[in-house]
């Protein structure tokens, strides 16, 4: 059996991977201990972010004619690539907490929603929150004025309440 023959399995699992990720996030993984990147790989694994390392060279093949084709031009030294199918933002929030923690640990660029991001745009992309985050953010404004209303409401109906109150008495 040819060597080509024995890479294509993981070529095209490279392949699939990326072929409808919402995030692909490619990152130099060289100076980490073995301890630190399986807190890596653990944290990334509950996330359901797909990552591992791969041989340049096989990433390279998976990546022409696909939506990470400009990726190739960084497929050098030691990388990874954190994939995540649901989530855009989750793999570059995640290796961007980890960078902070292992400096040796960085980001090299992405491809998020189908468009190229340079390390700047992958360093900008691990600010937003998650989906999560931000959909309590919006639950939370949407339910401010509702019980700044109900306070309000309550407290006119307390005065009037205390008025109605204090006038019986006087009445008889």
């Amino acid at each position: 059996m040819a060597k080509v023959e024995l890479k294509q399995p993981i070529v095209d699992e490279i392949a699939g991977y990326v072929k409808d990720a919402e995030a692909v996030v490619l990152v130099n993984y060289s100076g980490l201990t073995v301890e630190q990147d399986t807190i890596l790989r653990k944290e990334m694994r509950e996330s359901g972010i797909h990552y591992k390392v791969y041989k340049n060279t096989m990433m390279h093949r998976a990546f022409k004619g696909t939506q990470c084709e400009e990726l190739i031009q960084h497929l050098h030294g030691t990388n990874a690539i954190a994939v995540s199918a649901d989530d855009a933002t989750a793999p570059a929030r995640i290796l961007a907490k980890y960078a902070k923690q292992y400096p040796k640990m960085e980001m090299i660029a992405g491809v998020v929603e189908g468009t190229y991001n340079d390390q700047a745009g992958i360093q900008a992309l691990s600010q937003i929150p998650s989906r999560e985050e931000l959909l309590g953010k919006l639950l939370g404004s949407i339910q401010s004025p509702i019980a700044n209303l109900a306070r309000v409401l309550s407290q006119i109906a307390e005065q009037q309440g205390g008025d109605a109150a204090a006038e019986a008495p006087a009445a008889e």
